[in-house]
């Protein structure tokens, strides 16, 4: 490793020695506030403590929490101690949570009050794992579980000897994948520092920025704010779990300035009668993603908050920023101001450091303006590649691209529209749900003879889940019936919302080949809208 390259420690290094005595974390959920200096020496005795328990570097580390401070201080201890942190989907199932700790080795997880019971369940059935940390806020059991504040309290060691930073991997975020099967995407701590400029430079975050964490701090949409925020010495605020209320008396109380929120958050937020009473002048910048705002949406929010929004795209591979509509592009949009205007619908333009290009099937050419296709982006921030997953990634990696499966097109400004995308995916409330995913648990079924899973659009969660079962002759099967054996399979919110069970003389249409046209079968629910995707 050259001394140059970029570790994830610097962020927390750079605020500890400016901003020693600025509050750093307010944790609603605990009632905690600390300070840079205090944060830093924690993160260093919990790295710390994690070695003394016999993890090596490269060893994995698993989370399974909601928002507090001690799980930002966690996204720097791990990679700190030269080791590789693997934030758990806590909607998953616990079949789920078994598989990835299982995939990725696992041998530490820590969990708070709301998921020990499942992280007992994990570490009952994961070979590696040997360590279960409890992170409060309540006491911790008697029963060998390990308490945080111990290993927070551990007197810390000089890790500048690791070999960790650069291109090492500091993290692995599990996403869906079209196997069926979660895969790791592999980022480095060159990866997820420079993704950190990017969203720095996007929002224009300084020392003076208040940002609540109130979508889960598991998703990586986060993450570049919980290394930004820190690297610009602003005050990270955390509520456990959104609700439009809790979060509307947060963002007032605390004078909140930035957050990030997927479309259905800044729905409930806008429909909540808490806002009519509520001072959130505080407020300059909230980037909404993770899926399409809907536009009744997207001015319903505007004219209740002013042009305070920014739009980001991403994907975990990329660390996740790739594009932003600016807070400039969205103040003259609402004016009418063209092109700005018809931007509005937009996925905005590359941030700097990050290179996009559409192109066309044969993967080479790129598209006129206005001509869809694939989406491939290039830059410091794309990932590794999969854990264990050879073919995947080199399926995804291409002579220095990311191919991202999704569609779109390019205006003459290089401004991004999203129109539908290649891989068999669902985008539900900020959620993404691989059919695969689905298909596997309905399949499991002994009554489903074929099944074809999409999404479906909604004016809320922009997708549903939607499946077209045929069932086997001679074997009954209800819709509900078919919802409640997928529940012990996949999260709830990969489940059906809506089931058309057809018997066997009404089979799904095939293609030649007898592939299954899933386009056919969901073509129809989205007639008479712009785009394939919501």
């Amino acid at each position: 490793m050259s001394k140059f390259d970029h570790r994830i420690s610097w962020a927390l290094e750079r605020s500890a020695v400016q901003y020693a005595d600025k509050e750093a974390t307010v944790d609603i959920g605990t009632g905690e506030r600390r300070t840079w200096s205090e944060t830093q020496v924690r993160v260093r005795g919990v790295a710390t403590g994690l070695r003394d328990l016999g993890l090596d570097t490269g060893d994995r580390v698993g989370l399974l929490a909601l928002n507090s401070a001690r799980h930002l201080e966690l996204w720097f201890a791990i990679p700190e101690g030269g080791m590789v942190m693997n934030d758990l989907n806590y909607r998953l199932a616990v079949e789920e949570l078994v598989f990835i700790a299982n995939d990725s080795n696992i041998k530490v997880l820590f969990v708070d009050d709301t998921f020990l019971a499942a992280g007992r369940q994990v570490i009952e059935r994961c070979d590696d794992m040997h360590t279960l940390v409890h992170m409060g806020p309540g006491t911790s059991p008697p029963d060998g579980t390990l308490a945080y504040d111990s290993l927070a309290a551990t007197p810390e060691r000089d890790f500048s000897d690791i070999a960790s930073g650069g291109d090492t991997v500091a993290a692995i975020f599990y996403t869906g994948g079209t196997t069926g099967l979660p895969k790791g995407a592999m980022l480095t701590h060159t990866n997820l520092t420079s993704n950190a400029l990017h969203i720095i430079g996007a929002l224009h975050l300084d020392d003076n920025d208040r940002y609540l964490h109130c979508g889960p701090q598991f998703h990586l949409a986060d993450g570049a704010f919980a290394y930004g925020v820190t690297w610009t010495g602003g005050t990270h605020v955390f509520v456990p779990a959104f609700d439009p209320t809790g979060t509307i008396k947060v963002i007032e109380d605390e004078r909140i300035t930035s957050s990030l929120m997927v479309p259905t958050m800044v729905n409930m937020i806008i429909q909540s009668p808490d806002l009519a009473d509520a001072d959130l002048s505080s407020l300059r910048a909230v980037l909404y993603g993770a899926s399409p705002m809907p536009s009744s949406v997207q001015k319903a929010a505007i004219e209740a908050f002013g042009p305070i929004f920014a739009q980001g795209y991403g994907m975990t591979e990329a660390s996740p920023l790739v594009t932003v509509l600016s807070l400039d592009a969205h103040r003259r949009g609402i004016s009418g101001e063209e092109p700005w205007a018809s931007r509005m619908q937009s996925a905005g333009s590359p941030v700097a450091g990050v290179r996009v290009e559409v192109r066309r099937e044969d993967g080479i050419t790129v598209c006129d303006v206005g001509e869809a296709g694939e989406i491939y982006v290039q830059g410091p921030n794309i990932m590794r590649g999969y854990w264990n997953r050879d073919e995947e990634t080199a399926n995804a990696l291409v002579d220095g691209w990311y191919r991202s499966g999704d569609v779109a097109y390019a205006d003459d400004g290089g401004y991004l529209f999203v129109v539908d995308r290649a891989k068999d995916m669902i985008i539900s409330g900020g959620e993404n749900i691989y059919t695969t995913e689905v298909e596997n648990a309905v399949y499991a079924h002994p009554s489903v003879l074929e099944a074809a899973a999409f999404g479906i659009p909604h004016e809320e969660w922009g997708e549903t889940v939607h499946v077209e079962v045929v069932i086997k002759p001679d074997a009954p099967l209800s819709a509900d019936e078919l919802v409640e054996h997928c529940r012990d399979l996949i999260a709830g919110y990969k489940l059906p919302r809506s089931v058309n069970v057809r018997s066997a003389d009404e089979p799904l249409p095939k293609s030649g080949a007898g592939k299954i046209l899933k386009r056919d079968l969901r073509d129809p629910f989205w007639v008479g809208r712009e785009r394939g995707v919501n």
